[in-house]
């Protein structure tokens, strides 16, 4: 478990080789004979100019490898991983246009001292706050997780979840390891459309206050599932699971499946599945819904990764997908993609539903939206 974290946690933070990240090689410019181990850790190889300071400069690289652990004490303690995941990106991207990198532009060497003076201390100030446990409520963003954390008996009964889940999941293998992640974040998605909460980002908390009662059942649930199991992870994850009906939470559990097969899980987080359409026959049923994902890490526009996990490559420039394109350009950080795609579902003996769709491709619409 503790590889797939700082595997996570380095792509994040653009200290992996980029080929990990599918992003296209960058110049270096002229701050490269500002930053001495530029030549020797590959800084080239980086698109990123503030990926290439972190990479070249001695006080950078430093405070960005005690960065990477406080990211990864983090994720040893939260069970929605890829919801922090996600907030870091964020944060990095706030961040470096905070202190004066936008997008790919080169950092201008008259700039280099007041850049890497800003990067050095909000991100001292970054792992002083990723310290404190109750950051990880601070950094609420979803619109159920405000609400849960602006409840206190909310708030300690999600503790309690996560805490028994990061538990459970410590005792997997590690080739174990991502599939409880993927249905545990399955989980949060289910408690949001049921609970109403789902597409609610721009509603205003003091109109939500009926979904709490919700959100206590659901979680009360929950914690009744986690210690049934009686500290055996796999009486909860790691089997087959079916769907009651062929809804979104079926397509949800579909669409989990295809990215673990296609480890997609540090590419993109699936955020949001919205059911559009429905047509049920006795044994078969045709579900067509909107999947909205966030990227966490950039990937070539046409790639197995923009096939696989999104259904199609993209045009950036329209915002539409694309059967093919030829471009070295990469899907950035934050992006928000959503697709809309018919899943096929079988009846079982047993009246529950399995998904036949075993792949995205092809998609019936989309689109690729910058923050």
């Amino acid at each position: 478990m503790r590889s797939l974290v700082v595997a996570i946690a380095a792509i994040q933070l653009g200290l992996m080789h980029p080929v990990c990240a599918q992003g296209a090689p960058g110049s270096a410019g002229q701050i490269a004979e500002r930053l001495p181990l530029f030549a020797k850790n590959r800084c080239a190889e980086l698109k990123d100019p503030a990926e290439q300071l972190f990479c070249g400069d001695p006080a950078l690289n430093g405070v960005g490898a005690r960065l990477t652990g406080a990211i990864e004490s983090r994720l040893n303690r939260v069970a929605d991983r890829r919801l922090a995941i996600e907030e870091n990106v964020e944060w990095i991207r706030n961040r470096n246009s905070g202190c004066g990198i936008y997008n790919n532009q080169p950092v201008q060497p008259a700039a280099f001292s007041s850049v890497k003076a800003c990067l050095l201390k909000v991100t001292e100030e970054r792992i002083a706050i990723l310290a404190d446990p109750n950051f990880d409520c601070l950094a609420a963003s979803t619109t159920a997780g405000l609400l849960i954390c602006g409840d206190p008996a909310l708030a300690i009964a999600d503790k309690e979840i996560n805490s028994l889940v990061v538990g459970l999941i410590a005792r997997l293998r590690d080739d174990e390891v991502k599939g409880a992640l993927t249905e545990y974040a399955r989980w949060t998605r289910i408690r949001d459309r049921l609970c109403d909460l789902d597409d609610k980002d721009n509603v205003p908390l003091e109109e939500l206050s009926s979904a709490e009662p919700c959100l206590s059942d659901y979680m009360t649930q929950k914690t009744a599932e986690i210690v049934a199991a009686k500290g055996d992870p796999r009486r909860l994850f790691g089997h087959e699971l079916l769907s009651p009906a062929p809804d979104a939470d079926a397509v949800d559990l579909c669409v989990g499946k295809i990215h673990s097969t296609n480890s997609c899980e540090n590419f993109l987080r699936i955020s949001r599945v919205t059911q559009l359409d429905t047509e049920v026959s006795a044994t078969e049923a045709i579900v067509t819904a909107e999947v909205e994902m966030k990227v966490l890490a950039p990937f070539a526009i046409c790639s197995p990764i923009a096939s696989n996990c999104t259904g199609t490559c993209w045009d950036l420039q329209s915002g539409q997908p694309k059967p093919s394109i030829t471009s070295r350009q990469s899907v950035p950080v934050a992006y928000r993609i959503s697709i809309e795609k018919s899943f096929a579902f079988k009846k079982t003996k047993d009246g529950d539903w399995r998904c036949g769709t075993e792949a995205l491709r092809p998609v019936e619409d989309g689109f690729a939206q910058s923050p």
